[in-house]
């Protein structure tokens, strides 16, 4: 059995590198979608199919939340591309023996922009946003000691100034842990769901049937209609082993292929060191052979610092954008 799991994951390793599809990107909405939240995972390649241990990684895997123990909330802030704001929060309360429930939030926000025209190249004085929003409700449990499962809905909305999209989604996943300390095998499947097509104000115009005739009705009512498209859907696989060192030292490495609905296929992969269970360093490297990537290196570090009852971590990761610059993300656990 193990064998047999562990080939599947090389093959699918040398499908992803030797796959050579036209790419896809630009053919769906909601690309906010896709920006990975967890600073931890982040730092270590966002190869995070078969991570646990915070909240944050039911974003890589729903299956994930299984494992988690106690109630806990998280929260990322990154100061994106372009000076667009992205922030990513989690909330997790245990049930008994149903498992983890969880709530999940996401927002992009680009801040105000000038409103520009073919006339007024200047600005016409009007300013408008760009506001993503994601909410999700999941649950996830614990089978046995080796097997957990998790599921996720989604509602997501889209809003360009005085129109917007609405769509909804399911996530699910699961990790298989060939021993409580040994090799995982994850896999998840994310944003599989309806399509989002734009609707709004902003649509409405006023039309001239006939420009070249005089006498007729230029100032028709009508509407600009706009074409639906699915949601980035994400299929991740990936392989991660924790190596103990010794009782001060631990060190964890994780590979994930990514085969995207709205990009071409990649690797990533990166590592975690834990001394003391309180200080972290990690490196990883990010969707390697995929086509015309502008993303790479991956570098973090963490802090763990244990109260009476609770528990606070600290988590920074720097991302190499290559010409779109770096990006940094922050986050916040607290566990109860």
């Amino acid at each position: 059995m193990i064998k047999r799991m562990v080939f599947l994951f090389v093959f699918a390793v040398l499908a992803t590198v030797q796959l050579n599809a036209q790419t896809k990107t630009g053919t769906s909405v909601g690309a906010f979608l896709s920006i990975e939240p967890s600073a931890r995972i982040a730092g270590m390649g966002n190869a995070g199919v078969t991570l646990y241990g915070e909240p944050e990684a039911v974003y890589y895997n729903p299956g994930s939340i299984g494992y988690f123990e106690g109630d806990a909330v998280q929260a990322t802030h990154s100061l994106w591309l372009a000076d667009i704001t992205y922030d990513y929060g989690v909330l997790v309360l245990g049930i008994g023996e149903v498992g983890n429930l969880y709530a999940t939030l996401t927002s992009l926000n680009s801040g105000e922009i000038n409103v520009r025209t073919v006339e007024q190249p200047l600005g016409t004085g009007e300013r408008y946003t760009v506001s993503d929003v994601a909410f999700g409700l999941g649950v996830g449990r614990q089978i046995s000691d080796r097997f957990s499962i998790g599921l996720q809905v989604n509602y997501i909305q889209e809003t360009i100034w005085h129109s917007a999209m609405n769509a909804y989604s399911l996530s699910v996943g699961t990790i298989y842990r060939i021993s409580p300390d040994g090799m995982r095998l994850g896999a998840s499947i994310s944003n599989f769901g309806t399509r989002g097509q734009f609707d709004g104000r902003d649509l409405r115009i006023l039309y001239d049937q006939n420009p070249a005739k005089y006498g007729d009705n230029g100032q028709l009512p009508a509407q600009l209609l706009t074409d639906a498209y699915p949601l980035p859907v994400m299929f991740r696989v990936g392989l991660g082993m924790p190596i103990t060192l010794n009782e001060e030292n631990k060190f964890t490495v994780a590979v994930d292929t990514f085969h995207p609905s709205d990009n071409t296929e990649s690797l990533s992969f990166g590592g975690e060191y834990l001394f003391e269970n309180t200080f972290a360093l990690r490196a990883g490297y990010q969707n390697l052979f995929q086509q015309d990537s502008e993303v790479g290196l991956t570098l973090g570090a963490g802090i763990r610092y244990d109260m009476v009852g609770y528990a606070f971590m600290f988590d920074y990761a720097w991302a190499n954008q290559g010409r779109l610059k770096d990006t940094h993300r922050i986050a916040v656990e607290l566990v109860f």
